[in-house]
Order: C-alpha cells, then structure tokens, then sequence
C-alpha cells in the first residue's frame, strides 16, 4: 500500500521544491523564443530607452558637469493636463528644472515620437532633436549649437 505522502503527491499537492523546478505541465521551464543577438529580442520600449542612451552619452562627454545631475527619462505619453505654453500640441519632451527635493529633469515621450517618426532612423533623429531642445532650453543654448548634427540636412 502507498504511504500517505505519495497519494498526497498523485492527487497533485506537490511539495515546493518540485514546483520551483518546474512548470505545471512538468515539462521544464520555457527559453526566449528569440535568441538575444537577433533584433526582435529587445521591445520597442527597451530598443526606445537603448536609443535615449545612446544619444545622451555623447552630450554627458561634451558637457560634463553641467549636466552631472540631471535626470532623462521616459515616459509613455505626457500628462493630460499640457503646460500653458505648450498649446494644443502634443508634447514630444520637457525640461522640468530643479526644485528643493528633485534634481533638474528632462523627459522623453515614447508614444508621440514614435507616432511622428515612420522609421527607425527617424526616431533616432527626433529623439536627439528633443534632447537637444530640452538642454538647450535648459542650459540657454540655441538647440543648433548643443547637437548640430541633428538639424543640419
């Protein structure tokens, strides 16, 4: 006759340590469907943030301690409530300057730069013409001057 424990384990009350090795089916746990060498491996959001950092890494080397404090993030879309110079349009970045308990911040917005761009180049292109235009608006600079490349052509 079985003992108790293993006609606990036929009626399917397994013990924790073999439900941390495997799934439910008992077949071992899934891989990636895609290897991560391959382009489809990342998200749009991760293949978005990787370009952000991307663009940012250069005016980090150029302006060093001037932007030491500042944070850049994204964002999926902007707020519903627009600021009152932003008008009826969408924004695509703001600058939010420092105050007592946050460092100066400069945010991207996932969402609309991808809905106005139709290639990946192109949102690589907005998303340094919006980092360029937010840190120029930030440190005073006309945006040609802070990223020229991104508004010659």
């Amino acid at each position: 006759m079985d003992s108790p424990a293993a006609s606990n384990n036929r009626s399917g009350a397994l013990g924790p340590a073999r439900r941390s090795r495997r799934d439910r089916h008992g077949r071992g746990f899934r891989h990636d469907l895609i290897p991560s060498h391959l382009p489809g491996y990342m998200s749009r959001r991760q293949q978005f943030d990787e370009t952000v950092l991307d663009a940012v890494r250069p005016h980090l080397d150029r302006f060093g301690r001037r932007l030491e404090h500042v944070r850049v993030t994204v964002e999926e879309v902007p707020a519903s409530d627009p600021a009152p110079w932003e008008g009826e349009q969408v924004p695509l970045g703001r600058f939010v300057p420092a105050d007592r308990f946050q460092p100066p911040a400069i945010v991207l917005y996932r969402r609309p730069i991808e809905t106005r761009a139709s290639t990946p180049a192109e949102v690589e292109l907005m998303i340094r013409q919006v980092l360029a235009e937010q840190i120029g608006a930030m440190l005073a600079i006309a945006p040609e001057d802070v990223d020229p490349d991104a508004w010659s052509g």
